[in-house]
């Protein structure tokens, strides 16, 4: 990992930072022993977040087969990167999200990469539980649930969750118990997290913040009367 000014998203305060040189430390460690893997390489770097009200530490690691050219160490192929501190990069959300539904969300992130299966099972899980609790949908099977809110939200929302859950044995087993563990690939795994952090976002979190601007709004105004 080299070391030089980029951007990125503190994971700890979910802020857009600039990291340079004075607030990143990294190394590589070379395994080069004969072995049937060849040359390995272990990179590790420690992030310190610049915001004042943060200033938190994020810490990687990457494993990669590696070689040497003109005495440099040099990436050659990038096989497995981990998250250590904080461990993934599940989104941090408002405490009014029932906390049943966030855990779901951040389980099913963290073992993503493990688990493909287990982790879309979490997710179906949540997906339920938010129809549930922000839609007071009838209690059903998760695919009668989602045809539920069909006329009930916006036609971007409704084809996004439409097409997610029609690919693969997540369509195949919609109608099934959402306990059931699916058989499907990393990228479907993916996409329904991706599905759920849109969802927590665009449902809970912008009808809260609407409420707090109509608040403001109403406020103000009520002020002027006097």
């Amino acid at each position: 990992m080299e070391n030089y000014n980029y951007n990125m998203e503190c994971p700890h305060c979910q802020r857009a930072i600039t990291v340079s040189r004075e607030r990143e430390s990294n190394s590589v460690h070379v395994f080069n022993i004969d072995n049937p893997a060849g040359e390995l390489g272990l990179y590790s770097v420690f992030i310190l977040c610049p915001n004042k009200e943060c200033q938190k530490i994020t810490i990687k690691a990457k494993l990669s087969r590696t070689f040497k050219e003109f005495g440099y160490i040099q990436e050659k192929e990038e096989l497995q990167t981990w998250n250590l501190v904080p461990e993934g990069k599940a989104k941090k959300f408002p405490d009014y999200i029932p906390t049943v539904i966030i855990k779901d969300y951040e389980e099913a992130f963290s073992i993503v990469e493990l688990s493909p299966k287990a982790s879309a099972t979490l997710s179906r899980r949540a997906l339920q539980g938010i129809l549930r609790d922000f839609w007071k949908v009838k209690p059903q099977n998760l695919n009668m649930e989602i045809e539920s809110i069909k006329d009930r939200v916006d036609g971007l929302t409704w084809d996004a969750i439409d097409s997610i859950r029609k690919i693969g044995n997540i369509g195949a087993h919609m109608e099934k118990d959402i306990n059931i563990i699916l058989d499907v690939d990393p990228e479907e795994a993916h996409l329904l997290i991706s599905l759920i952090e849109t969802l927590l976002t665009e449902w809970y979190v912008g009808r809260a913040e609407r409420e707090s601007r109509m608040k403001a709004i109403k406020a103000t105004a009520d002020s002027k009367k006097h």
